[in-house]
């Protein structure tokens, strides 16, 4: 495993800048206009009983709704189609927060749920990036954005590794793409969603439970379908697949950096070029939520094929899936094919 030195991820620029005045203000009308009376009469439950749960984005959505089953009613604030690190909460987002039974984001990601997550005083918070090790990925060296692994197919060397806190400025987010780390906080999840409805706490962790085991059996998928590659390098829109490149001992070039509304720099373009010859890269592969113009000029200039890798930060028509699943084994695929393996 190699842990670099990466240029901070702030934590994530947007598209359309989220100043902190602007977040506050939101946050505030959104807490006077609705937590102030809806706080009184709400506990967290829909008409019929369920647990009502605000997930931030998709993959902490889709845990959500494994995890809880019949007992939760789960509500996204980032739409489809939504790249999430762009999202602004509207006033009535902000203020359901408050009253919802519980809540599951990952912080450093969206600095607007961050804030608003904050000022709600909701005790029923799980953090994605509290439950499992953060690292540094996406790095940003002399131009350099790579990120590099041994192969591990198990979860034996998450033990004892020290995480990185977003607020050191250099964590990746993107847990969720490597299955081993995505089982962790789905028990986290589980843990929380039990303190907030004792009732159902044993299905919870039971459901829990069955998801870490099919992630554990893609996870493997992942392992096995990756061995007797001829390359192990992959070029990418930005660096979302650190965690999966690491977990399966590949290296991840991005033409950006984590942040993926950064532009590349006429040295990496240049760099690129030089080590798609040199590591015999076949493929440059762009993503469904992001401006892929830039990965397909790079894929014309070196007459190099162009594919979808899916960082999964949402799902749209366009996703080659219906559900986390489904998407990552079409990211299997797509990896087999770019990489050469037999």
């Amino acid at each position: 495993m190699s842990v670099m030195n990466v240029r901070p991820i702030r934590p994530v620029r947007s598209r359309r800048r989220i100043t902190t005045a602007a977040v506050a203000i939101a946050a505030t009308l959104g807490l006077v206009s609705l937590s102030a009376c809806s706080a009184m009469s709400s506990n967290g439950r829909t008409a019929d009983g369920k647990l009502q749960v605000t997930a931030s984005f998709y993959p902490l959505e889709f845990l959500a709704k494994e995890i809880g089953g019949d007992h939760v009613k789960v509500t996204g604030l980032t739409k489809p189609g939504v790249e999430p690190h762009d999202l602004e909460l509207t006033p009535r987002q902000t203020g359901s927060l408050a009253d919802a039974g519980a809540i599951v984001y990952l912080k450093g990601l969206q600095p607007a749920v961050d804030a608003a997550i904050k000022q709600s005083g909701n005790k029923h918070i799980a953090d994605a990036a509290s439950l499992t090790s953060l690292e540094k990925h996406g790095n940003e060296v002399d131009g350099h954005h790579h990120t590099t692994g041994d192969n591990h197919s198990d979860s034996s060397h998450d033990e004892g590794h020290e995480g990185h806190s977003h607020e050191d400025g250099g964590a990746d987010p993107h847990i969720w793409l490597d299955p081993v780390k995505y089982a962790e906080v789905a028990k986290g999840v589980a843990r929380t969603l039990g303190e907030a409805d004792p009732d159902h706490k044993a299905d919870y962790e039971k459901n829990a439970a069955a998801l870490a085991t099919k992630l554990d059996a893609l996870n493997k998928k992942f392992a096995e379908g990756l061995k007797n590659r001829a390359s192990d390098t992959f070029i990418t829109t930005h660096a979302a697949f650190g965690y999966l490149a690491e977990r399966y001992g590949l290296t991840e070039e991005a033409i950006s950096g984590v942040d993926p509304e950064s532009e590349p720099s006429a040295a990496r373009m240049k760099d690129l070029h030089k080590l798609a010859e040199d590591h015999h890269v076949s493929t440059v592969f762009f993503e469904t939520l992001a401006n892929p113009a830039t990965a397909k000029t790079l894929a014309k200039d070196l007459n190099l094929k162009t594919d979808v890798l899916d960082p999964l930060e949402g799902i749209t028509d366009e996703s080659r899936g219906h559900d986390y699943f489904e998407v990552m084994e079409s990211n299997l695929v797509a990896l087999k094919k770019a990489l050469g393996t037999k």
